[in-house]
């Protein structure tokens, strides 16, 4: 443990500069196209012809502007599937759009996002298959060589990215350069994880970088958007790797781990990755994205949503709909925030005061170091009916309670309404339009006085 700036000690793991910029952003998107969206299928084969990927209408701008008015802050895009299609003009593969005849083979996709991005304020990143159907050399030391070779130009190329996403595939049956065989790695040593993640912190220091494993993100244990209850930032990555660690303890974490890693929630707007006509009536509603967003991003989790991008090279209409749909009932859960007549805490170090909650910066209140069960309590002039309380511990301080409860007062009497053991960088707790006088958090559970960035009531 390192000494903070203001003299307290953080507790356990604490996030990076990046993962804590990660935290920041909370709700991001993904781009699943490649060859799969031509071909009706979710994973390639690899012997599909660059001629088939030809997008009719391509358009950025209008996928970015999806992102951007559904209230997204970043887009990570697929530049290479488990087929091993290219979606930027690799100068090592022949297997790229450079062959296709999609803009007469002068197309880049991963260039054109970047850019379409960067003009929007929009973060860029990037996801490239460790698991190649098409090259030949896949499962031999040639193909780390030419992985990394391609995984330098989406560094360098494309200007800063914030994520950088490695998935667990781990080989299967394939093409290969025509041997139309099955391929086998030991995924525990094959990638050489290890020299790829440097490269990534040479050319790309700010990008944080997800696998199962981490070093920065790991992935929730399932694609149904899900978070554990509770889902602790925390977890021992001693023997971890990508596309073999346990799903149950991702989903949940580890309050004792190691390291901080916390959990990326990733799920679809379909129910497949890559766009499929026959899926056109199944998109998620904005109520179901939200039961996502508080199972997510509510447990202090981050939600990653996927755009399957359609033939066109757009967002098809019914997703855009339903991504604007699920902004603005996020815009309404946060439409009405209360204020306090009275806000009160059990107690206070010095120099960390309970209004330092009352809004969102990084502010916090802080218990005294004796007191057994530590309190913030707001009251309201009059009875209000009370549908979100949004709380937030300090990070930098490391994750300092164990155990919370939620009381409302009507009345003259307090009623518990709602317990848990993790807050981390957010915990929503909603309610059914309960009328209250006042709101308090009790921390039931905690190693070290905790430090509350945030306790924000908002009307339901």
């Amino acid at each position: 443990m390192t000494q903070h700036q203001t003299g307290l000690v953080p507790y356990g793991p604490t996030p990076s500069a990046r993962q804590q910029a990660w935290h920041e952003r909370e709700f991001y998107g993904f781009l699943h196209f490649s060859v799969n969206t031509f071909t009706d299928r979710e994973w390639g084969y690899g012997d599909e012809s660059p001629d088939t990927f030809n997008p009719s209408a391509f358009d950025a701008t209008q996928i970015v502007d999806t992102a951007l008015r559904g209230g997204m802050r970043g887009l990570i895009l697929t530049a290479k599937h488990h087929d091993g299609f290219c979606l930027w003009p690799s100068a090592y593969s022949t297997h790229t759009v450079a062959q296709s005849r999609w803009q007469n083979g002068q197309g880049d996709v991963v260039g054109a996002l970047a850019s379409a991005c960067a003009a929007a304020g929009m973060p860029f990143g990037i996801y490239l298959s460790p698991w190649d159907r098409n090259h030949a050399a896949y499962g031999r030391p040639a193909y780390i060589t030419y992985y990394r070779n391609q995984l330098r130009e989406l560094l360098t190329n494309y200007g800063p990215l914030f994520e950088i996403w490695f998935d667990g595939a781990n080989g299967g049956d394939g093409f290969y350069g025509g041997t139309h065989e099955v391929r086998k790695i030991d995924a525990t040593t094959y990638y050489d994880w290890e020299e790829t993640f440097n490269l990534v912190r040479e050319l790309q220091p700010h990008a944080c970088i997800f696998s199962d494993a981490g070093p920065d993100v790991r992935w929730v244990g399932n694609e149904h958007g899900i978070a554990g209850d509770p889902c602790w930032p925390t977890i021992d990555p001693t023997g971890l790797h990508p596309g073999l660690a346990e799903p149950a303890l991702l989903n949940r974490g580890d309050r004792t781990g190691t390291a901080w890693l916390p959990a990326e929630c990733d799920v679809s707007i379909r129910p497949g990755w890559f766009y499929h006509a026959h899926e056109d009536d199944l998109v998620r509603t904005p109520a179901n994205l939200m039961e996502l967003y508080l199972a997510s991003v509510g447990r202090g989790a981050n939600l990653l949503v996927n755009l399957p991008v359609a033939p066109t090279g757009q967002v098809h209409a019914r997703d855009r709909a339903a991504l604007l749909g699920f902004a603005a009932a996020r815009e309404r859960l946060y439409a009405q925030p209360l204020t306090p007549s009275l806000l009160r805490a059990s107690s206070t170090l010095p120099g960390f005061p309970a209004v330092h909650t009352a809004d969102d910066t990084q502010t916090y209140w802080v218990a005294a170091a004796e007191d057994s069960e530590p309190s913030l309590t707001l009251i309201f002039a009059q009875p209000q009916h009370i549908g979100l309380i949004d709380i937030r511990e300090y990070l930098p301080l490391g994750q300092r309670i164990d155990g919370w409860a939620i009381d409302i007062q009507t009345g003259t009497e307090w009623h518990e309404v709602a317990v848990g053991a993790s807050i981390g960088n957010r915990r929503l707790v909603q309610l059914s339009a309960v009328q209250a006088h006042g709101v308090r958090l009790r921390v039931t559970g905690l190693p070290v006085p905790p430090a509350v960035r945030t306790m924000r009531i908002y009307c339901a």
